[in-house]
């Protein structure tokens, strides 16, 4: 029996996942492999400007614990909420046609629920700045 027909059998037996555990091997593999020769082959001068903090071009001044407003996390939250809802949309908009005056009322329904959450979310005053 040739590999083809084994795989190609209607059974359902652990050969016929053994495409995908060649692909997770390689791909680990290589990561591992280009890991080491980037850590083998790279520079390792630690002066002390490479070893220093760094973001967005501005040096770092102060304490990294003190407290931050609890705004900036909250508007993070609601963006991340918003932004996965509105993923939701794309599978409507490839089957409009197919999915017909069900799935019609069913995203005018999501987008009801949508709106009353961020009316909800504006009325609470999670997205006004003044304090």
């Amino acid at each position: 029996m040739t590999l083809s027909v084994l795989l190609n059998s209607a059974s359902n037996t652990s050969l016929n996942y053994l495409p995908i555990v060649i692909q997770l091997v390689v791909a680990i593999g290589f990561v591992a492999f280009m890991m080491s020769v980037t850590h083998l082959l790279g520079p390792k001068r630690r002066t002390s400007d490479k070893l220093a903090n760094f973001e967005s071009g501005i040096e770092s001044v102060g304490n990294a614990r003190q407290p931050m407003a609890i705004k900036y996390f909250l508007v993070a939250i609601l963006f991340v909420l918003f932004d996965v809802e509105v993923i939701f949309f794309y599978p409507y908009a490839v089957n409009f046609k197919a999915l017909g005056k069900e799935g019609f009322l069913a995203v005018l329904m999501f987008v009801t629920f949508f709106l009353v959450g961020f009316i909800y979310i504006r009325k609470r005053g999670a997205l006004d700045w003044e304090e």
